[in-house]
């Protein structure tokens, strides 16, 4: 369920700190809509130099974006939140990518494609900037979007309270 929230950096604010607060937000904001519902919230930033580099406005961004990456290693980091009414998880994942140097050509071939729009750090690693990817030092789901590991674990606290306590219930009521 999108939400409108802002999303833009607070003084201060480490890249790390932002996502899971922008995570979090959204995860509470679904919450509060759906009382009693399990919600699970996101958001990825692609750092460079502590520098977080959002989705392309237009095709000169996402050239400048892909330039900076070029033959450079940088973070890949998604906040992970999950709420049910006043209980909330969260966790950030980070995962290092390191890009080929890219030519001018190759840059502007893949902005043509169209991929890198919409996309925080102005590439997808799953479609047609995987050719650029050298390497991935930690988890490829969060590269894509979403840390599946991560929210596994997070969701597995839910889980596990969420059982004992309907196991309790129904002990309680056979007693």
């Amino acid at each position: 369920m999108p939400v409108e929230i802002d999303e833009r950096v607070l003084g201060g604010e480490s890249p790390v700190d932002y996502v899971s607060r922008l995570a979090l937000a959204k995860a509470r904001e679904v919450a509060r809509r759906n009382p009693g519902t399990l919600v699970l919230g996101a958001d990825t930033a692609v750092v460079v130099d502590e520098r977080i580099l959002g989705k392309p406005v237009d095709a000169a961004e996402a050239v400048q974006t892909l330039r900076m990456l070029s033959g450079r290693t940088h973070d890949v980091l998604t906040g992970v939140a999950i709420c049910l009414d006043r209980r909330e998880a969260r966790e950030v994942a980070r995962t290092r990518v390191r890009f080929l140097q890219l030519s001018p050509e190759e840059i502007t071939w893949y902005v043509a494609s169209g991929e890198p729009y919409d996309k925080a750090g102005a590439y997808a690693v799953q479609g047609l900037a995987s050719r650029f990817v050298e390497s991935i030092n930690g988890s490829y789901s969060n590269v894509v979007g979403l840390p599946v590991a991560a929210a596994y674990r997070l969701l597995q606290q839910f889980v596990a309270v969420e059982s004992l306590s309907h196991d309790r219930g129904v002990l309680d009521s056979n007693s």
